[in-house]
């Protein structure tokens, strides 16, 4: 078993290169920058940023669903009619939108490190201290934070959507569940659709935060070069230019599922 694992960790690695936009066998720093310090290898700081990129972009792609799915819980729940669920779903946004993102990073990052320890130390556990993964942290609270974003900006999507929705397919026969997948649901993305955009721009900012609790992303891996090569200026631009062609990226995938969003819509 621990042979193949090995084989699919190779596998990755190797299809993680091909398609590395920096230092992949048609990279942007393997073409035009084989002698300089961007260079990929030993001689440069390519690799190194492109290990920030994967990492940036890796924890982008895996709090998005995560914070997608915990904010449309919170959003039913701040419309149930259980007034606990309404009660607990207002908290839940107020505390997460109220705190600064670098705080909760670090209440999550040291305070679950501190519970467990605190947890296993009552079981009679006697080894070493507990650390959490960075990258485990860094997702956790992103996503808590995106979430809470999230869950207002499908509430507001819900109630734009007519109760007389509910009521044909309550009226057809359909339980509130599949009511709500066949009938609702098709309505929502394309009402929320605008509003999660700009959270996932915020999103792929925030993602900088991480460099904090020592994650090797975009930001943490200039910083290193900057310290190094005492160079701020052209490192911390190589980031900007990062950031940017992440978010024209993002930009053009975007606008591609709007208009697939919006394709059963009648022309006007």
């Amino acid at each position: 078993m621990g042979g193949l694992f090995s084989a699919l960790g190779s596998f990755w690695s190797l299809i993680v290169h091909i398609v590395d936009p920096l230092c992949g066998p048609v990279g942007i720093f393997t073409w035009l920058a084989p002698s300089t310090i961007l260079a990929c290898g030993d001689t440069g700081w390519g690799d190194e940023i492109a290990l920030g990129l994967q990492v940036t972009v890796s924890v982008a792609l895996v709090t998005l669903p995560i914070g997608l799915v915990i904010g449309f819980l919170v959003a039913l729940g701040q419309q149930s009619e259980e007034k606990s669920l309404r009660l607990a779903a207002g908290v839940y946004t107020t505390i997460f939108r109220g705190l600064p993102e670098l705080l909760t990073l670090f209440i999550i990052y040291y305070g679950m490190q501190i519970l467990i320890q605190y947890l296993l130390d009552l079981a009679g556990y006697n080894g070493p201290p507990v650390e959490i993964n960075a990258f485990l942290a860094g997702v956790i609270a992103l996503s808590v934070v995106f979430s809470a974003y999230c869950s207002e900006v499908l509430l507001s999507a819900f109630r734009a959507i007519p109760k007389g929705q509910y009521e044909a397919g309550d009226a057809l026969g359909l339980h509130r569940g599949r009511t709500l997948r066949l009938i609702v649901l098709p309505q929502l993305v394309r009402i929320a659709l605008p509003g999660l955009t700009n959270l996932w721009m915020v999103l792929l900012k925030d993602t900088s935060y991480v460099s904090i609790i020592s994650l090797a992303d975009i930001l943490r891996q200039t910083s290193v070069a900057v310290r190094v090569t005492k160079e701020p200026f052209f490192f911390y631009g190589i980031a900007c230019c990062l950031y940017l062609a992440l978010a024209i990226l993002s930009s053009f995938v975007l606008v591609y599922i709007d208009r697939w969003a919006k394709r059963s819509e009648v022309r006007r």
